[in-house]
């Protein structure tokens, strides 16, 4: 599913709130940013009642596997990256697993070609979710308010249903197709809906209800297990009961790095997106923007050429920690950093086939969701989570009323070859049984001079780590506030294609051309969003504001 943008419609969807188009809501106290109004009024209300940022992620995450099934979900996966309020942070990796019975070459073919489709359609494609496991870890750890209590508004939200958008009803009409090949014309969400109408989700109600109960058990083990292998199983695909009651959620260091006076804390392996962001950030340290307003041509091309260098390395070097030695010390290196913008040039672009893999030494996902939180205590939250394509595999369980997600896309089914977002995987994400998937969900907290900042992240498979990128850079270099960074013109590179992503009818003729001049091959034609930023940004006077990306029907909730 594709969805386009033009500087005008920002501004009406703006316009409709209320808002100026460069303000974002300001809050006194507290604050939920997501993907749907529902989700963020849910997440807003625990905070009020006297739940943490933790609270308020379990409730809202619930609340987008129901509100925004695009995306958000109980059959997927994720990442959080915290703060608490005494400047101690810490990050959660709830990504999905490849099954037991996964292998290197299980997508491909007699001849070791990839056979369309089978990682990315259907229960073939279906990794073992996180998603419960990850809010369970949570809870267990940070939660202040019973569980049952986090669950209910979900259960609720399901039973009484969501009013169906305008870009919702588009989305699931792109989707319909797809969903009635895979699942059957009654399905739930094969149904034609119109913008305005009401989905009611009585069986992801009940399946929340067990999960109320029970706990992460509730999803893992007995009745709901059962019900999800019996489906996978018999659709093709994979998960057996073992693996699910052998799935947990795994608490890492995150990825900490400077920029200036900027401390930026992001999310660590199998996420991409600290990393490169270290190496963006620690590569443009070399070029100044000290000098630039704004994203004129030669922002966009330093930002461009330093994008290019770092996605080479990331589509190479990185994997899942517990399967592969990544050396963060060495790609994060000031002096490989340095080397690795020997040949760039001011004047031109650098093309991508004269850029591979650095050689640093003693070295050994457009369909995400994400939603950022800032509690009356001070403690901040970033959560991305997915089921990777648009509805994840588009298999869905009429009992469970819930999406499978298609995360073993997400790896590389064979070396050398795209996936479904382009990004060429290599030997260190290749399947493994029980390993994690690669992921560029870059969920990431900024303090600045000490103390918290920003919250910042966004869906957008590869494109997230770029929107991550240049919404920091609007907000420390050019002085912008959140809503208006998030408002910003984006674009995108990530090494192959050797494509210049820009987004349609926000940049001006005159500065494509002068790109052009410079050897960019530039793409405005039709093209998916780069990311949908929704983060919080904390004031002088200690307010927050909002930046809710138009691109979306995101909102946010505060008080």
């Amino acid at each position: 599913m594709r969805f386009y943008i033009t500087s005008l419609a920002c501004l009406v969807a703006f316009t409709v709130f209320g808002q100026s188009p460069e303000r974002g809501l300001i809050a006194q106290k507290a604050m939920v940013v997501s993907a749907r109004a529902e989700a963020s009024q849910i997440g807003a209300d625990v905070l009020k009642k006297g739940g943490n940022a933790f609270d308020a992620m379990i409730a809202t995450d619930l609340a987008l596997a129901v509100s925004f099934p695009f995306a958000g979900n109980i059959g997927g996966g994720g990442f959080m990256v915290y703060r608490l309020k005494d400047g101690s942070y810490g990050a959660l990796d709830y990504r999905e697993k490849a099954p037991a019975a996964a292998h290197r070459d299980m997508y491909l073919d007699e001849n070791g070609e990839v056979i369309p489709n089978k990682s990315t359609l259907g229960a073939t494609a279906v990794g073992i979710p996180g998603t419960i496991a990850g809010l369970y870890a949570v809870h267990q750890k940070f939660g202040s308010l019973p569980w049952s209590e986090l669950v209910q508004p979900a259960i609720e939200l399901a039973q009484r249903g969501i009013v169906v958008t305008e870009r919702q009803a588009q989305s699931l009409s792109g989707s319909r197709e797809l969903m009635i090949r895979v699942n059957h014309p009654k399905s739930l969400y094969a149904q034609p809906y119109k913008s305005g109408n009401i989905i009611k989700n009585p069986a992801l109600a009940r399946t929340l209800s067990i999960i109320a109960q029970k706990g992460q058990d509730g999803f893992y083990r007995g009745e709901v297990a059962e019900k999800i292998t019996s489906l996978v199983q018999e659709k093709g695909g994979y998960i057996t009961r073992e693996d699910l009651a052998n799935y947990q959620a795994v608490w890492r260091k995150p990825i900490v790095f400077r920029y200036k006076d900027l401390t930026i804390i992001s999310m660590s392996p199998p996420s991409s997106g600290g990393v490169t962001l270290a190496q963006m950030f620690g590569m443009l340290k070399q070029e100044s923007f000290d000098s630039l307003s704004g994203w004129n041509t030669p922002a966009i091309h330093a930002s461009v050429e330093v994008a290019r260098r770092a996605y080479a390395d990331r589509n190479y070097y990185l994997g899942d920690p517990d399967f592969v030695a990544i050396d963060i010390q060495s790609l994060t290196n000031p002096q490989y950093l340095t080397s690795r913008m020997n040949s760039f040039d001011f004047n031109r672009a650098t093309p991508s086939a004269q850029v591979s893999q650095g050689q640093p030494q003693t070295l050994e996902s457009n369909e995400t969701t994400h939603y950022s939180i800032v509690d009356a205590q001070g403690n901040a939250v970033a959560v991305t989570t997915t089921l990777n394509g648009a509805y994840g595999s588009k298999l869905f369980s009429d009992d469970l009323g819930m999406f499978f997600n298609n995360e073993m896309d997400d790896f590389s089914a064979k070396a050398g070859v795209p996936n479904m977002f382009g990004l060429i995987g290599a030997a260190a994400n290749e399947i493994a049984p029980g390993k994690r998937m690669l992921s560029s969900m870059t969920p990431t907290i900024v303090e600045r001079d000490g103390q918290l900042w920003a919250v910042v992240g966004t869906p957008g498979g590869s494109t997230i780590i770029s929107a991550v990128f240049q919404t920091i850079l609007s907000l420390r270099e050019f002085g912008m506030g959140m809503q208006e960074a998030v408002n910003a013109p984006r674009f995108h590179h990530q090494w192959l294609p050797d494509v210049l992503v820009m987004e349609p009818n926000r940049f001006s003729e005159s500065l494509i051309n002068s790109l052009i001049d410079m050897g960019h091959q530039v793409n405005q034609q039709q093209s998916r969003i780069i990311g949908k930023v929704d983060a919080i940004l904390v004031l002088k006077d200690g307010t927050l504001e909002a930046g809710a990306d138009p691109r979306g029907d995101d909102t946010a909730r505060g008080f």
